[in-house]
């Protein structure tokens, strides 16, 4: 093998030994699976779901503990949907897998107005379905497909339009306590995942709901990243970290620290400072 040869496929095994390590860190940092887990892994089609599956699969072969993987997929009806690709796919691997088959494609047209995001109601419709089937079925993990940049832009669009320091969670259980969510991909980046998918040769299949939408303020967010990336070389890796090293005492949430209770004595009412104020107030009205 030439020399040329040779580079591509050594630049994939530095890659899929990144992703690899960086999955792996996360599902340790997290907890996400131990013995005996049944994990769900949502496939969409999409370069991230492939990419999450193709590399759990791989850690499955080494781990320290027993679990079984099994690939689902909602189909939502969408128009041109090409349902025989991914039973095809994953009948080559000999994957298990279940085609949950549900019309949300139709219900957020006839809903959401033309031009109007239609994100929302489609994640919602395609969330309750997944985890309904997900309980249904016993399973005891939900791994979801995203990565650290949609983390970092979750961020900023609650901080833009929400008034929430907020994002996706690494590992989260639902509210009403029956399903556990991972996101094992929460260490990878996205440009990595997608060249990852490239050289795979995964079938991707475009979304053509929310993901044909142009002009979504989540795109919107994700160019400011891109340009904060270029100008500044490594501030997509600091603002990462940064979401690992909250410090609530240096906040302006209440909740999440008691300022109020700073040396403030035991019998102290916490409040008499504004007394001398209210009084001078009220002398000066007189």
């Amino acid at each position: 093998m030439s020399v040329a040869a040779r580079k591509p496929q050594h630049e994939f095994n530095k890659l899929h030994k990144r992703l690899r390590r960086e999955v792996g860190r996360a599902i340790e940092d997290y907890n996400m699976i131990g013995d005996g887990e049944r994990v769900m892994v949502c496939l969409s089609g999409g370069a991230d779901s492939h990419t999450l599956l193709d590399i759990l699969l791989d850690l499955q072969r080494s781990a320290p503990v027993h679990f079984e993987l099994t690939a689902v997929n909602l189909d939502q009806k969408q128009p041109g949907f090409p349902e025989h690709v991914l039973p095809d796919y994953l009948d080559s691997r000999a994957i298990p897998y279940h085609i949950l088959e549900q019309d949300t494609y139709s219900v957020v047209k006839r809903v959401i107005p033309e031009g109007k995001t239609m994100c929302g109601l489609c994640s919602r419709l395609r969330r309750g379905s997944l985890y309904s089937f997900a309980a249904e079925q016993g399973f005891t993990r939900i791994a979801l497909g995203h990565h650290a940049d949609d983390m970092l832009e979750t961020l900023f669009l609650n901080m833009f339009y929400g008034g929430k320091v907020k994002t996706m969670p690494p590992k989260l259980q639902s509210d009403d306590g029956r399903n556990v969510v991972i996101r094992p991909l929460a260490y990878c980046r996205e440009h990595d995942i997608k060249a990852y998918a490239e050289a795979r040769e995964f079938p991707i299949i475009p979304c053509t709901l929310c993901g044909s939408q142009e002009n979504l303020q989540r795109q919107v967010v994700k160019q400011m990243l891109n340009d904060w990336q270029r100008q500044y070389p490594g501030r997509i890796e600091t603002l990462l970290t940064s979401l690992q090293n909250v410090v609530p005492s240096h906040m302006l949430d209440r909740e999440l620290f008691d300022f109020a209770g700073l040396g403030v004595d035991a019998d102290d009412e916490g409040a008499r400072w504004l007394e001398p104020r209210r009084q001078s107030q009220a002398e000066g009205v007189q």
